[in-house]
């Protein structure tokens, strides 16, 4: 298992400053499981939250699961080999992880 994590990373994203809070890849049972999140100066379009992410697992290079948010879109999750799109209410980092981790471990089964 490799995982890589780099906290309190200045970098600069779409010409916003960003701070690096999480990377992490790792491969467990097959599946790749990646989390990035970055914290911005402040929220994207369509978030409450200052916090631009994206959470993957896949197998086999599709897609089973994904946690991400975009400008003007909002926070969202992708599921299933059609990659099914839903919308996502996010209340805390804390929680998107948990929940992120609940759908890897499901879909794991």
């Amino acid at each position: 298992m490799a995982r890589l994590t780099c906290p309190d990373i200045l970098h600069s994203m779409q010409y916003m400053k960003a701070l690096l809070v999480i990377r992490e890849k790792e491969v467990r049972e097959g599946f790749v499981v990646e989390r990035v999140v970055w914290q911005l100066s402040t929220p994207l379009p369509g978030c409450v939250h200052p916090f631009k992410y994206r959470l993957y697992c896949g197998r086999g290079g599709k897609t089973v699961v994904r946690y991400d948010n975009e400008s003007g879109k909002g926070d969202h999750r992708h599921a299933g080999h059609r990659e099914h799109e839903a919308p996502y209410a996010f209340t805390s980092l804390e929680s998107l992880m948990a929940d992120f981790e609940m759908d890897v471990r499901k879909a794991m089964e």
